[in-house]
């Protein structure tokens, strides 16, 4: 399974829609996920992957890892996951 898939999945099952309903160019916002939805998805997110998502849940402005878009947390983890297996 590709990364974008399974981004997609964990953050429908987040925000309790459809996969098809979860577009690249989606904010979090739009579909629902509130800021505790937020920090469930990157953990559920870290455990699917393997990784460690550099992310403050804390002050989320200062963390180095792009959550505006589903398209943005895609290539973020795809850029962690390529990294890790280098």
């Amino acid at each position: 399974m590709d990364v974008d898939t399974r981004v997609r999945e964990i953050i429908a099952e987040q925000a309790l829609v459809e996969v098809e309903d979860v577009k690249l160019e989606n904010t979090l916002e739009e579909l629902g996920i509130d800021s505790l939805g937020l920090v469930e998805s990157i953990f559920a997110i870290e455990e699917a992957f393997d990784i460690s998502i550099p992310f403050n849940a804390n002050d989320p402005q200062e963390s180095d890892f792009d959550i505006s878009t589903v398209g943005s947390i895609v290539t973020g983890i795809e850029r962690l996951v390529a990294e890790q297996s280098s």
